[in-house]
């Protein structure tokens, strides 16, 4: 029977080493993003049977913009359920203080830094192809109040939520069974990250993007800062996305 002084002194599993007991590894994450992809597509070809031209509709955006993501997100939990430990474990979970003040600093430190690169981006391959893909299907798209909103937080709070535990979670503890380095592990997710999002022209600023998120997870050790790290970062894209969706800002 565990005591009072020993459950006070017993570690928590996010501080100690980083050892990797988990049978899944990159397969894992290859099936995840599989996953992620294939749903948009089944999605796409659906929307396009049942109801032809519907494709901008507020309600396509929408479903077609959060479902794929929390879809992956959800194998990834399952996965770290049935071949592993568990997400706070597996994953490195956790939300503590700390990991909220790390995550506000390097997400405000990427705030910063995205600003200035998407600034310069803008004025190198213009506007139109400097935007975002959630930021092309809302252009010159008013939206109703509900789903405008339902993609604020969604790019906001969950949709980073689901993202690092894709890759800060899932692929970087992947590439950490491989026994790679912090840093090398570090530099292959931010990477991976700004490749995964399917968007050739804007990988760049997502390589920008990613790595203050990333240096979150790297320092930390834990997946609760790049969180919150993402989350700052994409504040103020979600603050524009929801003007526009509601014609309140030119898109």
């Amino acid at each position: 029977m565990t005591t009072e002084r020993e459950a006070t002194t017993t570690p928590d599993v996010a501080d100690r080493p980083e050892t990797r007991s988990h049978k899944w590894g990159f397969g894992a994450f290859l099936f995840v993003f599989a996953v992620f992809v294939l749903s948009a597509v089944v999605i796409g070809a659906l929307v396009g049977i049942i109801a032809p031209g519907s494709g901008g509709t507020p309600t396509v955006i929408v479903i077609g913009t959060m479902v794929p993501t929390l879809l992956a997100a959800g194998v990834t939990l399952l996965v770290t359920l049935v071949r592993g430990n568990g997400p706070r474990i597996d994953l490195r979970w956790s939300m503590r203080a700390e990991d909220v003040k790390a995550g506000v600093k390097w997400g405000l430190i990427g705030l910063i830094c995205t600003t200035f690169a998407a600034f310069v981006w803008t004025n190198l391959v213009g506007e139109q192809n400097a935007q975002s893909a959630v930021g092309a299907l809302v252009d010159n798209q008013l939206m109703p109040i509900a789903p405008a909103i339902a993609m604020f937080l969604f790019v906001w709070l969950i949709g980073p939520v689901c993202e690092e535990i894709i890759y800060r979670g899932l692929l970087w503890g992947a590439l950490e069974r491989l026994k790679w380095g912090r840093w090398a592990v570090f530099f292959l997710t931010t990477i991976i990250f700004a490749v995964s999002h399917l968007e050739p022209l804007r990988t760049s600023l997502l390589l920008v993007i990613g790595i203050p998120i990333g240096l979150a997870r790297l320092f930390t050790g834990r997946l609760g800062a790049s969180i919150i790290a993402h989350q700052v970062n994409n504040f103020l894209p979600a603050v524009a996305t929801l003007l526009v969706a509601l014609g309140a800002m030119p898109a």
